[in-house]
């Protein structure tokens, strides 16, 4: 691969300073290609967590910088772009999950990992879109299940399980916005190809898709099918590495608008600067950082102990 000139810097800054960048799917381009890492939230998570660079650059949005904080209190984590956020992480707050349990006493708080430290610090156990249906199934006697925020997620995961879950009414706006009618169309112009969705996609959504999985779980599918043609219903970036492990197949887009404004805030410039001024380090309290970690912890090691689900 020719790097540019930008790319071979941060590269020899990242090498320099001990540091790991972690790069999520949703990404650009441009910093897909040099990331030391390259993974959905549970993969990424797990890298964190494992390794040995003394410095963390996050390329994704700040609940997966906060993540990596939870799990590596001695290291350094930087975040390239602060402001970028999660608006499905901002459909719930710290008073509404208090309120919620206030009103559902006995039930076990599932949280997505698409969620601040705050609320992760309220919670029972943390989940993904990859391993959401073990997590269920790993919680025993519990009278109901509160899932937050992806209410998306929490209806998918319910018809695999016969546990109670109460969905929390949160949603990504990027899957959210994909609907059935643009499914089908794309389903009519491309006759041959497989509609492959993410679970925060809306049921009606779900309902029309071959296969429903996580972005790493998307990825094995299309990069193990011996399908030709592929529809993806999730955020644009996934294409990147789709395209680079499936040279011979067609890819398409479910819809045009499926791009995450707040995932491609960060820049090549951003991540420069950040590794060479240390700035934009993000913290936990420790208080609130042990909470968060137990809950954490208790997904991984789940995930370590279990094959990844559908």
């Amino acid at each position: 691969m020719n790097l540019s000139p930008l790319q071979k810097e941060i590269v020899s800054l990242l090498r320099e300073k001990k540091a790991i960048l972690l790069v999520h799917y949703y990404q650009r381009r441009e910093i897909q290609e040099i990331a030391d890492f390259l993974g959905d939230s549970l993969a990424l998570c797990m890298a964190a967590a494992k390794t040995d660079a003394e410095i963390i650059v996050f390329a994704g949005v700040h609940f997966m910088a906060e993540s990596a904080a939870i799990l590596c209190p001695g290291k350094t984590v930087l975040i390239p772009r602060p402001d970028a956020g999660c608006p499905l992480a901002d459909t719930i707050t710290p008073e509404q999950l208090r309120k919620a349990r206030e009103d559902h006493p006995g039930a076990t708080v599932v949280t997505y990992i698409n969620s601040t430290a705050d609320i992760k610090a309220l919670s029972d156990i943390c989940c993904t879109s990859a391993n959401a249906l073990a997590v269920i199934a790993s919680i025993r006697d519990a009278k109901e299940i509160l899932m937050v925020p992806d209410g998306n997620l929490a209806r998918y995961t319910a018809r695999f399980t016969d546990s109670t879950i109460l969905p929390w009414n949160g949603a990504c706006p990027v899957h959210q916005a994909l609907t059935p009618e643009e499914v089908r169309r794309r389903k009519a112009e491309y006759h041959d190809a497989l509609f492959i969705a993410h679970p925060e996609c809306s049921p009606e959504v779900l309902d029309l898709a071959d296969f429903v999985g996580s972005t790493a779980a998307m990825l094995k599918f299309v990069r193990e099918s011996d399908r030709r043609s592929f529809i993806v219903g999730t955020e644009a970036g996934i294409l990147v590495q789709m395209e680079k492990e499936n040279p011979g197949k067609i890819l398409i887009p479910a819809a045009e608008h499926l791009i995450c404004e707040t995932m491609k805030y960060t820049t090549l410039e951003d991540i420069h600067a950040v590794l060479k001024d240390r700035k934009h380090i993000v913290t936990v309290d420790e208080e609130k950082r042990l909470c968060a970690l137990s809950c954490l912890k208790k997904m991984m090691a789940l995930s370590e102990a279990s094959a990844q689900p559908r």
